[in-house]
């Protein structure tokens, strides 16, 4: 019997998807979480064969919970449950450990499939994103991209920054001093030729870097 993880901070969301598996997986045992640490609590307290997480929680790094969640449990298979833009966010999230990307917004057959695709130990990105992926091979969108020099990490504090938090509120919501989020931040501007929020914002806004609820 499958034993799953579905993290979400939205209760509506977790309880259609939880209907939904239930639909194709009779037998599985569903556990739900609302937060990062309460799922990380319970990924200390037992094996899950899937976690389904969301990608914008409160206080909650969803990329650093990836990490921690995989220097755990090193194979634990992830797949990321959200409404962001599959284009701009998948390719980061399988970068450091997600094993799949699918929108909430996606068919429940899509969503089905990309569940039993990485149950089954292999990786799932959408037929339209693999289209785009192949496509891109033919591409400098790397090079042309400023964005792309990024790491996950800057990434992820360059979300913060262009929602307009402060080098505290992002410390307090990443759980790192407020000198590592200004190092990050220093770095951040000189790998974009940034020199202030305006600018990144404008920036971000012209590379279609936006962000979704």
């Amino acid at each position: 019997m499958p034993n799953l993880l579905l993290v979400d901070d939205h209760s509506i969301v977790r309880t259609g998807l939880k209907l939904l598996i239930e639909s194709f997986l009779p037998h599985t045992h569903i556990e739900e979480s609302a937060d990062g640490d309460s799922a990380f609590d319970k990924v200390k307290e037992q094996d899950f064969d899937l976690i389904v997480m969301d990608i914008n929680m409160p206080h909650t790094d969803s990329a650093g919970l990836i990490g921690n969640i995989l220097a755990f449990k090193s194979s634990q298979k992830i797949i990321m449950f959200s409404m962001n833009s599959e284009e701009i966010y998948a390719k980061r999230y399988l970068k450091i450990g997600a094993m799949g990307y699918v929108r909430k917004d996606a068919p429940g057959e899509e969503i089905k499939n990309a569940i039993l695709t990485v149950l089954n130990n292999k990786r799932y990105i959408s037929p339209e994103l693999s289209e785009k992926f192949l496509k891109d091979m033919h591409k400098r969108d790397d090079a042309e991209n400023p964005f792309n020099k990024l790491s996950p990490r800057e990434f992820e504090i360059v979300q913060h920054l262009i929602r307009g938090e402060s080098v505290a509120e992002i410390s307090a919501t990443l759980k790192l001093h407020t000198s590592t989020i200004g190092t990050h931040k220093a770095r951040i501007f000189e790998k974009l030729n940034c020199h202030n929020i305006i600018e990144l914002s404008h920036l971000a806004k012209f590379h279609d870097i936006m962000l979704n609820d």
